[in-house]
């Protein structure tokens, strides 16, 4: 059962789960009077592919070593653990992923926790066209869009993993979640006030990012009527007003303000100020309920397949005009693809990226000496993997020994691989930039608790 609170202490002990963090600092924690356990499990940082293809980007290893060390820290402080964005995107499959992994571990440690799953994946033909409206830039959805993405998860809010709590579960695993989510949903539960819980949430998300050493672990944010109190596990690490307040840079359009799903946080009046060398105390934020409940909806689809090859230039005379030869390479490419395989430029496409150079910032570098060396990156694009694949290969003697117009001989150059052709398989876009006007902040989201005491 669910009772309110002074206070609640959040212990979050790295900003993903699979990450790795210092064991002694959940111990650390766990010692300061942590209430609750949360971390995130994943994002759309590392790109449309793991939402697209329902996979994580982290090993499993590491999702199992964390996951080991924070249910032995739950169990032994019999405080619950929130897992949010399973599986890296939150799919159902991710859900799923995170599931068996923990079950195994509570087996082999002779835990008795019971665990609650939320699921977030949507299907196309469920979602009501006339309730979706589109967010800056993206323009309105229509439902051949919907159907092209191979999975769409839907971003919950607090609610569902409040549910899940107050049903009785020890475990939480939920799908797609916004960050913030994940921490507030205790606190809230406990009747902690909106506008501190949020802006807390919020700035510990990311673990140690909020501190002067991100590396050294995670934090401790205690939450109370009136704000909150935010400190490091590590001892030797610390937490200082400019390295709380930054948090709010990160990921946000606005510092001062920033959405969720049951409304905005708004921080503009808080104070941020330091208790000691290493604690920092922050009041004045609010949470403003929104008028509508929304649910941001995120979707990736193929777009086609990729082949990279790559290779790299030491040659300092084409590197002196990096830039011709570039334009060489584009124009060699097009023409022998045509000659050779038939291929027209609406028929495929290439990207040339140039590293060490200007693949990274573009016409934005500052830099306008020569560089010494530079790996050139060919990405082509098809719509099947044999294509991709064949016109790769039609670049190989180009990537290898093409010269600037004004050399009389065939450099080499030097690719990193053998064979030079990686095929990478399906490439995917994100497709959805939406938010989904819902009755109930729970109603696209299914909660199954097990009962595995």
């Amino acid at each position: 059962m669910v009772t309110t609170a002074d206070s609640v202490r959040i212990l979050v002990p790295v900003g993903m789960l699979g990450a790795g963090f210092p064991p002694e600092t959940v111990d650390r924690g766990l010692a300061l009077g942590a209430d609750v356990i949360a971390v995130d499990g994943g994002s759309t940082d590392s790109g449309p592919y793991y939402l697209g293809a329902g996979t994580a980007k982290t090993a499993r290893a590491a999702v199992a070593r964390d996951l080991r060390l924070l249910l032995r820290a739950a169990a032994t402080a019999g405080i619950p653990l929130v897992v949010g964005s399973c599986g890296t995107s939150g799919t159902d499959a991710g859900v799923d992923w995170v599931a068996g992994i923990t079950r195994e571990i509570l087996t082999e440690e002779g835990l008795q926790l019971r665990l609650a799953t939320i699921y977030s994946s949507q299907q196309a033909a469920d979602l009501d066209l006339d309730r979706i409206r589109p967010l800056p830039p993206a323009g309105d959805l229509d439902r051949a869009t919907l159907e092209s993405c191979t999975n769409i998860v839907g971003m919950m809010g607090h609610e569902p993993i409040a549910a899940a709590l107050t049903a009785g579960a020890d475990v939480v695993l939920a799908g797609r979640a916004t960050d913030t989510a994940v921490a507030a949903a205790y606190p809230l539960l406990k009747g902690m006030p909106a506008g501190p819980v949020w802006h807390a949430a919020k700035i510990v998300e990311c673990g140690g990012q909020c501190t002067t050493n991100p590396r050294a672990g995670g934090v401790l944010a205690t939450v109370d009527p009136t704000g909150f109190t935010i400190e490091p596990l590590d001892a030797s690490n610390a937490c200082t007003p400019t390295s709380v307040a930054a948090h709010m840079l990160y990921e946000t359009v606005n510092p001062f303000s920033m959405r969720e799903p049951a409304g905005t946080i708004e921080v503009g009046d808080a104070i941020y100020r330091a208790l000691d060398e290493r604690r920092v105390r922050v009041e004045g934020s609010r949470f403003a309920p929104a008028a509508q409940h929304t649910i941001k909806l995120e979707g990736a689809r193929i777009t086609g397949y990729e082949t990279m090859s790559f290779t790299a230039i030491r040659d300092p005379h084409i590197l002196g005009q990096i830039d011709t030869w570039t334009a060489l390479l584009r124009k060699m490419i097009i023409e022998w693809v045509s000659g050779t395989i038939g291929l027209a430029e609406g028929d495929y496409s290439f990207d040339i990226r140039r590293y060490g150079y200007d693949a990274v910032l573009g016409d934005l570098d500052p830099a306008t000496g020569p560089p010494r060396e530079v790996g050139v990156m060919l990405l082509v694009h098809a719509a099947d993997q044999a294509t991709a694949t064949a016109v790769a290969k039609v670049a190989n003697p180009l990537m290898l020994h093409l010269p600037t117009p004004d050399l009389d001989y065939l450099p080499s150059l030097a690719f990193a691989t053998s064979p030079a052709e990686t095929e990478r398989g399906p490439v995917y876009e994100f497709a959805l930039n939406h938010v989904v006007e819902v009755s109930s902040p729970t109603s696209l989201f299914r909660v199954c608790l097990e009962d595995n005491r």
